[in-house]
């Protein structure tokens, strides 16, 4: 109860927490080392304690308010711990309070941090007049003020981590030093301290893990019904099969690693296989998990149900062929009662089972047509007597009926009227005018058989790829960008003749260049033209850009050619030239190349394209210089060396038989595998695909 301290060098608001760590605080000495006291805090626990009688706590208070009285000071009683306040302590203190003069009580909690600030404000307020006069409030109704405050603070908090942190890998340090200038984070500590600041960051971080985790789980799970259909499709290999032998079955595929990885640590989720993206591969572990033994069954029952619905589609099919009331032409509508039952319609959706009839209908059908037209052909006296391309009366169609109605082949088509007659016509017109075109049998027609055979086996050129047997013209494409092409060809054009013509080895060749510098898959840029065969190409390149251009262009040209069926420009002759462009060099440009480098390139593209390279270099040319006239004569030379060689003469004698037309032997060429054959033997093979016999004398053919 002293109103005067004196305590020199001694430090101000000392508590247990510096004790030791004094250089860790701030220091703040009395002045002087005399301290006034200007009023007094009287602080009562109203708490349960233990082996603690209240009242006698009650008479110390009071003996100790009797001695602070007496020093004239204001003083203000403050009830601690009301967090865990027994309600009669709170109220036998308030009584006390009551018996005295002035003697103001607050209610507080210092745990909760409520009415602290209160306390000290209305002892303040009593030192000096001059202040307002505060308010003192409840603790309960401050509690509840206090835990609106703080919610609202927290609820800023939150938002401002939400917003800051991103990823589940961030640290406390990092993040506070971060937050430290936000006022929602200097709002949250004022009123719940930094550890509970911390504690909502790390919920925040483990929640972000958990979403992150989540999201590889579904992703997993989502890929998990495909693994299952690539690796074990069959129901017979896993339909009886435990958990356990089927997980051993999966291991034991050849692709298992494909889908599946096996880890050191699992779960799955508690290592750092959650943090690796790049892998897409399903954690086997995860199989032991309840939503991928979900997904297990699923499979299971799907292809339980694909084996029923097979079984259903198949049962149907053999329905249909069964069934004595499905006819050819007869409707949906009026089949559909007679072959229809329970089952179909629970495993098989309508437009399944529509489709399958539809095609039995055409099968059908068409073998309902195909007996009619033997029909025909059975009957054909019936057609001698019409005129030639007279279209046959209603009374002689009449008589071709009333032959024909008595036959089954006839009936069967009752339901398709319009296409028996139309049948019937096609019948009369091909009798009077017997051409493939007409003929019933349409493609597998004997004529139109014959003629495909000679012109897949003798008029296209299997092994000859320039086409042409002319060895006196040269087509010659050129390949280029930026004006390489045209600015080539019309150097070679004004080293021709007036009318094209190019001396090669002292002889006179026609020359057509075909320069082309734009994409080749268009029309106007395509190798091959119908007016032009090309017999070789001419790459030029002076630049990487320029060089990538060929390849590509190169490649595409060699793809249209593959699909054609000629097969023409699949092997193509090329020359890979490097060039320079008139008015600039071909080393040193925007990519910076250097000839050396662009020699090495060239050759290797040569070799990838398997193709001649020429560089300034092998040509005895100066750098700087174009293509020059004894290239060009190379280039030429090459080319018309590939022709010879690759040109196919078809029909010529073997060697060791007879000419045709002498006694003992008639020999020509099988159209179909090359061997000699007599002349007698060679029609019925080709008509019947069949593999023919080798001439007496000939080598024996695998035909």
């Amino acid at each position: 109860a002293a109103t005067k301290l004196a305590s020199a060098e001694k430090l101000m608001y000392f508590c247990t927490d510096q004790l030791g760590l004094e250089q860790d605080f701030e220091q703040k000495q009395m002045p002087d080392g005399k301290l006034p006291v200007d009023g007094f805090l009287l602080c009562v626990d109203v708490s349960r304690g233990m082996n603690r009688n209240f009242d006698e706590q009650l008479k110390f208070v009071s003996n100790l308010y009797n001695q602070l009285a007496k020093t004239k000071k204001p003083v203000v009683v403050v009830l601690t711990k009301c967090d865990e306040g027994v309600e009669r302590y709170i109220r036998d203190a308030h009584a006390f309070a009551l018996g005295k003069k002035n003697l103001q009580v607050v209610e507080t909690s210092a745990r909760s941090n409520v009415n602290v600030e209160l306390a000290f404000g209305t002892l303040v307020q009593l030192v000096d007049k001059s202040r307002g006069k505060a308010k003192i409030i409840p603790y309960f109704e401050a509690l509840k003020q206090q835990s609106q405050q703080i919610a609202a603070a927290k609820d800023k908090y939150e938002w401002l981590v939400s917003r800051i942190v991103k990823s589940h890998h961030e640290l406390w340090p990092n993040v506070s030093r971060k937050m430290q200038p936000a006022p929602e984070f200097q709002d949250y500590v004022y009123l719940e301290g930094t550890l509970k600041a911390k504690k909502l960051f790390l919920q925040h971080v483990q929640r972000l893990k958990q979403e992150h985790i989540e999201r590889r789980r579904k992703a997993y799970l989502a890929l998990l019904p495909q693994a299952l259909d690539a690796l074990v499709p069959d129901l017979d290999e896993i339909d009886r099969l435990s958990r356990s032998k089927a997980e051993k079955l999966l291991e034991a595929k050849p692709d298992f690693a494909k889908w599946f990885v096996v880890l050191e640590e699992t779960p799955w989720d508690a290592g750092d296989r959650v943090d690796d993206v790049d892998s897409e591969r399903i954690p086997f572990d995860l199989l032991e998990t309840p939503a991928a033994e979900q997904l297990y069954e699923a499979h299971l029952e799907k292809l339980r149900n694909e084996r029923k619905r097979a079984e259903m589609r198949r049962a149907f099919r053999e329905n249909l062929e069964s069934s004595p009331f499905v006819t050819p032409g007869k409707p949906w509508e009026e089949a559909r009662s007679f072959i229809m039952n329970e089952d179909f319609y629970q495993w098989l959706e309508e437009p399944v089972y529509m489709d399958i009839y539809g095609k039995h209908q055409k099968q059908l059908i068409d073998k309902a047509k195909e007996d009619f037209q033997e029909l025909l052909l059975e009957y054909s006296e019936l057609f001698y007597e019409l005129e030639l391309d007279a279209k046959p009366s209603k009374e002689k169609m009449g008589v071709i009926q009333e032959v024909l109605g008595e036959e089954q082949r006839f009936k069967a088509l009752h339901k398709l009227q319009a296409e028996r007659d139309a049948l019937v016509l096609k019948h009369i017109h091909f009798v009077y005018h017997p051409t493939k075109e007409t003929c019933p049998s349409c493609s597998s027609c004997v004529d139109a058989r014959v003629e495909q055979l000679l012109t897949a086996r003798f008029l296209r050129p299997h092994r000859n790829p320039l086409g042409e047997t002319n060895v006196d013209r040269i087509n010659l494409v050129i390949l280029g960008k930026d004006g390489l092409a045209r600015e080539l060809a019309n150097e070679i054009r004004a080293l021709c003749t007036n009318d094209d013509k190019y001396v090669v080895e002292g002889k006179m060749y026609e020359l057509a260049l075909r320069p082309i510098e734009g994409n080749v898959r268009l029309p106007v840029n395509a190798f091959q033209t119908p007016t032009f065969q090309p017999h070789g190409c001419l790459c030029l390149y002076n630049s990487k850009e320029s060089l990538s251009y060929v390849v590509e262009s190169i490649e595409k040209s060699r793809e249209a050619a593959a699909g054609r069926r000629d097969g023409h420009g699949a092997q193509l002759p090329l020359t890979l030239v490097l060039v320079n462009k008139r008015g600039g060099g071909c080393g040193g440009g925007e990519g910076g190349e250097t000839l050396q480098s662009l020699i090495q390139q060239g050759q290797q593209i040569a070799s990838k394209l398997q193709c001649v390279f020429l560089d300034p270099a092998s040509a005895g040319i100066a750098y700087g210089r174009n293509i020059n006239e004894k290239q060009i004569g190379q280039v030429l030379k090459g080319l018309l060396d590939a022709k010879r060689n690759l040109n196919l003469v078809v029909g010529s004698t073997s060697p060791g038989l007879k000419e045709p037309g002498e006694a003992e032997l008639r020999v020509v060429m099988c159209l179909m595998c090359g061997d000699p054959v007599s002349a007698d033997e060679v029609l019925l093979p080709i008509l019947q695909a069949q593999p023919c016999r080798p001439a007496p004398g000939a080598a024996p053919s695998s035909g």
